[in-house]
């Protein structure tokens, strides 16, 4: 398909890897941050295909994987309750609680819905009057916008039976979070092009000169990601730190200001917890207190509970950076897409599934060196 297979050409691609070993000359990491780029690095075999100097992390940006645990248990509770109507993105049924997960709840009769757009369950409210129907509002700036127009669309309508699960957070706090851990091994960062369409890629300045560290905004095809790598790459052998745009075909310097305002009317910034890494201070959002009645939580009077992570999950390391998914001893083992442990596994974007699904359970650290094909 033409404007898709002309991101995705071998010959344009052995170009740009061989412009990549022809600059690198020092060992270096970098991440990207979005599950999606993840996927397609592992789908794509482009970080076997990289010098061995180059390794590639994977970040915390999976949205339904960094869903605090106490947050989906909530979100059972709620869709267990009678007369209510729980809606959701697909990929947020079969994530993990710390005892059930949604697609129990429906099994088990809920009303659990699953929904293409949060104006879905506003319609749904709209033509149920009699029932609470509560929206599970989960991801990164990118779907914000869609999350806070619901929002306001129920407050224009005074829909009372209309309520918001908020899980929505934010990328930068996460990134220098991640720069300020003892044992942060990030070099340069891929930044995520469909968050960068919504914010633009000038708010990644500040980060990039405080921490010394270069960010290469990119998109999500081979060639995106491979010319995000060179960019990235030839900034760190310069000693360069800059925010470059090499997604300039979808993102601006200053973004969707118009989706911005509305986020900011609806939404103010808060703490948040992140699956498997923790509180990350005014890295997510919550509702504003005009919009204060929509919450599900206050609704629905949720206790705020701690539960504990599954003792053989090491997903918040793999969200970190630290470790890669084989390196689990529960991969493709214990932890399986049908019988997942931890959120990486069952998320659309998850490393751990992306890896499970083009089989790199089968490159235990053991054999690497024998299976994995990789040139430098």
């Amino acid at each position: 398909m033409k404007y898709l297979d002309e991101f995705r050409n071998p010959k344009v691609a052995r170009t740009i890897l061989d412009e990549i070993r022809a600059v690198t000359t020092r060992p270096w990491v970098i991440m990207e941050i979005c599950g999606g780029q993840t996927h397609s690095i592992v789908k794509h075999g482009i970080d076997q295909l990289l010098p061995d100097k180059i390794e590639l992390v994977h970040g915390p940006g999976c949205p339904v994987c960094v869903t605090p645990l106490e947050l989906i248990d909530k979100a059972v509770a709620i869709a267990s309750r009678e007369n209510v109507i729980f809606t959701s993105f697909g990929d947020m049924l079969r994530v993990p609680g710390s005892e059930r997960d949604l697609f129990m709840v429906k099994s088990a009769g809920g009303d659990v819905r699953i929904v293409y757009s949060p104006l879905d369950a506003v319609k749904i409210a709209r033509e149920n009057p009699d029932k609470q129907v509560v929206f599970f509002g989960v991801g990164f700036e990118t779907t914000a916008p869609s999350t806070a127009m619901a929002v306001w669309q129920a407050h224009r309508e005074k829909l009372a039976n209309f309520f918001l699960l908020v899980s929505h957070v934010l990328v930068p706090p996460a990134m220098m979070a991640l720069l300020d851990s003892p044992q942060n091994r990030v070099q340069a960062y891929l930044a995520a092009g469909h968050v960068c369409a919504v914010t633009g890629w000038e708010m990644y300045q500040p980060i990039a000169e405080k921490y010394n560290v270069p960010i290469v905004v990119t998109g999500f095809e081979p060639l995106d990601l491979l010319e995000g790598i060179l960019g990235a790459v030839k900034q760190l052998e310069a000693g360069r730190a800059e925010v470059e745009n090499r997604y300039a075909r979808v993102v601006s310097p200053k973004g969707n200001e118009k989706a911005q305002e509305l986020v900011a009317r609806v939404f103010e910034v808060t703490h948040r917890k992140w699956r498997g890494i923790g509180e990350i201070p005014q890295s997510g959002l919550r509702l504003t207190s005009k919009y204060a009645g929509f919450d599900a939580e206050t609704q629905f009077k949720m206790d705020q509970t701690s539960v504990e992570e599954p003792a053989d999950c090491i997903a918040g390391l793999v969200l970190q950076g630290l470790k890669k998914p084989y390196e689990c001893a529960a991969f493709g083992t214990k932890c399986t897409p049908q019988s997942p442990l931890g959120a990486t596994m069952v998320s659309s974007e998850g490393a751990c599934a992306a890896y499970y699904a083009y089989h790199r359970h089968d490159h235990r650290p053991e054999a690497d060196e024998k299976e994995t094909p990789r040139e430098g």
